[in-house]
């Protein structure tokens, strides 16, 4: 809770105001500006619901208009379909639950009936992200974003062509039964965003109170932002252009999808300008969305939607309909459309995501996460030590150390990876 963050919070809200010799007057106008821009964008999203979401086929990426392309970035989402065979991912499927079944010690939860599995080197996952469709997505998502120096040219070690594959998790969701640990949020990284002065650069014009020139896709910001002062577990050190899964099974609203909120420009303007002003009304008063309502106030610790984590550190941003009220989130997290096998879900690095509480379907809602990442030094060193990890068969540098390695049967092995994979797991000849 915001009460417990610790009394030198203030200090980086007081810094990031010494910045601008007109800092709460420029915010100020900002967050009034951002408060009317998302009471008409909200009330869209959400009498639009599913249909807000973009959707293009894996054929049509190289032939979308910039206005289906303009329209994928403000939305920061896409689904992008006919990935993979429907087929082959099916199979997938089936052989991921065949490996559970002959690894029942595997790691996951929850206890009792194994839904969301900590195993990042099955055949499937190593063959999923190695597949050369799922490599073409991920270089053509990592080329949304671009340069912003005068030279034109991408900094030295950093090549948005060549895309490099993250080991991640899988979930096997049954019908039935009620998800609660994935509420509203944002991954890589919470206080970061403040707190690091490389990471905070990504929100400079926000914090200068130009909001609407403040780009989500600009690529320099990113390469040096630390999202992991703290080296919490599960918390990715990584710059992914945008987070991902591959669908193994159908999936649809009121399926235990995943929900976001299709604003990546609204949404971080809001969240990184919300710890700078509180309401004079209570949080549930009828006229709390009124920017009238709102005051600037650094004089506390508090940064709405940060907690502290169980063993030092900090998890969030963790948007609440309570602490962010104008996301009206109760109305905008919006469920992403009907997918088939084989199609794959696409949200940007900043954008605040859930998964469905509840699943009444008929059929498991499996996927794998396989986000988008580009060759840069940083990640190129994370790759280098994800390798070692996936020959020694234990997770991933990001992650816990769990029952989900030495001792399992049926582990991908190097000559399971093939073709352009082998160059995205560090596995052969990586450029720049």
């Amino acid at each position: 809770m915001s009460s417990a963050l610790p009394p030198r919070f203030v200090d980086i809200k007081r810094s990031i105001a010494a910045e601008s010799p007109n800092f709460e007057q420029d915010i100020t106008k900002a967050w009034t500006e951002v408060l009317v821009e998302l009471g008409k964008v909200t009330a869209v999203i959400a009498k639009e619901g599913s249909e807000y979401i973009p959707q293009v086929a894996f054929a049509e990426l190289d032939t979308l208009t910039p206005q289906q392309i303009a329209d994928i970035k403000r939305k920061g989402t896409v689904v992008i379909k006919d990935v993979v065979d429907d087929v082959q991912a099916r199979k997938w499927k089936t052989e991921l639950e065949e490996f559970i079944k002959a690894n029942p010690q595997s790691d996951g939860f929850p206890d009792g009936d194994k839904q969301f599995f900590h195993l990042y080197w099955t055949k499937p996952q190593i063959q999923a992200r190695a597949h050369p469709n799922m490599l073409r997505v991920s270089t053509w998502l990592n080329n949304l974003y671009h340069v912003t120096s005068s030279s034109g040219q991408s900094p030295e070690g950093v090549d948005l062509a060549t895309p490099l594959s993250y080991a991640d998790r899988l979930r096997i969701r049954h019908p039935g039964g009620k998800w609660t640990l994935f509420a509203p949020h944002i991954d890589g990284g919470s206080i970061e965003r403040w707190e690091d002065e490389n990471f905070r650069a990504c929100f400079a014009d926000i914090l200068s109170g130009n909001w609407t020139k403040h780009d989500p896709y600009a690529l320099e910001p990113r390469l040096e932002a630390c999202t992991s002062l703290y080296k919490l577990p599960n918390q990715s050190t990584v710059f992914r252009t945008f987070q991902g899964w591959l669908a193994i099974s159908k999936a649809a609203p009121s399926q235990g999808t995943l929900q976001v909120f299709p604003d990546v420009l609204l949404s971080n303007a809001y969240i990184i300008l919300r710890p700078f002003f509180r309401p004079l009304v209570p949080l549930d008063d009828a006229e709390i969305l009124d920017a009238k309502n709102w005051v600037f106030d650094i004089s506390t610790p508090d940064f709405p939607g940060i907690r502290v984590a169980d063993h030092g550190g900090f998890w969030g941003p963790t948007p609440t309909t309570e602490s962010h009220p104008h996301l009206v989130l109760d109305e905008t997290m919006t469920s992403i459309p009907e997918v088939n096998p084989g199609d794959t879900v696409w949200w940007h690095c900043d954008v605040v995501h859930s998964v469905e509480e509840d699943h009444f379907g008929a059929e498991d809602s499996a996927v794998m996460y396989i986000p988008s990442v580009p060759l840069t030094p940083a990640n190129k060193d994370y790759v280098a030590r994800q390798r070692e990890a996936f020959v020694q068969g234990i997770p991933p540098p990001d992650f816990p150390v769990a029952v989900t390695g030495v001792g399992l049967v049926g582990l991908a092995q190097e000559v399971d990876v093939l073709g352009a994979g082998r160059g995205a797991m560090g596995l052969g000849v990586v450029s720049a």
